[in-house]
């Protein structure tokens, strides 16, 4: 696994500087011609073959979504960590896929540099949907390999990783090479349509937006005896801050990213909050919180207030609140209330399938699709709201883009997990 790159000068990398290099990263800009020729394998077809990495039930998902985004692609590698889950995903794969399933005994890959045999393969795309903490070094790996990408979320749990990724995507630029991200609320047709709502004067000047993602608990996968200590955490990734990032990174980026978005993809220029372990404090659950609030402050004086929690047995809530000078909107819901009243009544779909059917619709036409400004700032927007609530300090843009907290643990070996690991403690836990 191949180390983050610390900057040269952290002191320069600040948030003008920021946003002066991903601006060159549109959301969805077309960067040269790239025919089909140069994007399937030798042989002359037009078949796009496909890589998944990281063989979990998201990365299942993502295959299956892949397939109905082109008609004409075939899974043909598997990778994971672990050689159980690529057994169990070649016969879940199989079974509903079909003959858009290839994938023989030599492409299925194991272990912590299964994503390097990856690479040697003729894939023409490869998924990234492995455990958050490894998004970085694949996709450098995978654009370096000259691999169009689907990058889930989050890109990185640390800021060492969102600039690896950032800088990883400009090559990908320069290449015309795709990286699609995960962050699925930006290819839904309702959401889409209700953003633009806002971005065209509907509720007037934003003021504030209220992102709740309030809900229940998710899966733990338990221990074995015969289980390291490594293998234990990556098998129960969630509950630990180096491999997901919190949920705050891992699941509430989705409510941060539509917030971003509304704000035209321009940073917050601080954040400060609240979060802790009121529920989750066993052993079991790592050191990750189980609820935190956060402010994030504009420079124009317009505040996003974000809350999340995993806790069962509480009231649950995903909805995004947009208040204006002329009325509101909720996102999710697809409303806007005020002086332009509206509701959507368009075609629906599946953003799951849509995000693929964009990223190879993109391959095929040449106009090559680049998330990486906003995916990469939604990341660090997330790390920046755990940095305020593990530390219980207000932090600037630029603090937390200049982090140099690298959760990178010592090795990757099966035994003991090399990196400090403790709870954070509001008040006494520093910012790095």
């Amino acid at each position: 696994m191949s180390d983050k790159t610390k900057p040269t000068s952290p002191s320069n990398i600040e948030r003008r500087s920021f946003l002066k290099s991903s601006a060159a990263l549109g959301t969805a800009a077309a960067v040269g011609s790239l025919s089909l020729s140069q994007s399937a394998h030798a042989a002359g077809s037009d078949t796009l073959k496909v890589a998944l990495i990281g063989c979990g039930g998201r990365g299942n998902g993502a295959a299956v979504n892949a397939t109905k985004g082109d008609e004409n692609l075939k899974i043909t590698v598997l990778a994971d960590i672990f050689p159980d889950k690529v057994d169990a995903s070649k016969r879940i794969l199989s079974r509903q896929l079909g003959d858009r399933f290839e994938v023989p005994d030599d492409n299925c890959f194991s272990g912590f540099d299964a994503y390097k045999d990856v690479m040697a393969t003729d894939v023409d795309v490869v998924l990234l949907c492995t455990t958050p903490h490894f998004r970085p070094a694949h996709l450098e790996a995978a654009i370096e390999a000259g691999k169009h990408v689907f990058c889930e979320k989050p890109v990185a749990i640390d800021a060492p990783g969102c600039r690896k990724v950032l800088e990883t995507c400009n090559k990908a630029k320069q290449k015309n090479l795709s990286v699609v991200s995960g962050l699925c609320w930006r290819y839904h047709p309702s959401v889409q349509a209700t953003v633009d709502q806002i971005k065209s004067g509907a509720i007037g000047d934003i003021v504030s937006i209220q992102e709740n993602y309030l809900a229940g608990t998710l899966w733990h996968r338990g221990r074995k005896p015969d289980w390291t200590e490594m293998e234990y955490q990556i098998r129960n990734w969630l509950y630990f801050t180096w491999l997901s990032g919190d949920h705050i990174a891992e699941q509430a980026i989705h409510s941060l990213d539509k917030a971003l978005w509304c704000m035209d993809d321009q940073p917050p220029a601080s954040a400060y909050g609240l979060g802790g372990r009121e529920v989750r404090t066993g052993e079991e659950y790592g050191n990750i919180f189980d609820h935190h609030a956060v402010m994030y402050e504009y420079p124009g004086g317009q505040k996003v207030f974000h809350y999340t929690r995993q806790m069962a047995g509480c009231f649950n809530q995903t909805e995004d609140f947009v208040m204006g000078t002329k009325g509101n909107a909720k996102i999710l819901a697809g409303v806007v209330e005020g002086a332009n009243n509206w509701k959507y009544d368009g075609p629906s779909g599946d953003m799951y399938d849509l995000e693929h059917k964009a990223l190879y619709a993109g391959m095929r036409s040449g106009n090559i699709i680049n998330n990486g400004d906003y995916m990469t700032k939604s990341t660090m927007m997330a790390i920046m709201g755990r940095m305020a609530t593990y530390t219980g300090k207000k932090v600037t843009w630029d603090e937390a883009w200049n982090s140099q907290e690298d959760l990178t643990p010592k090795s990757y070996a099966w035994g003991p997990v090399e990196i400090p690991s403790p709870i954070a403690v509001p008040g006494q836990t520093k910012l790095v």
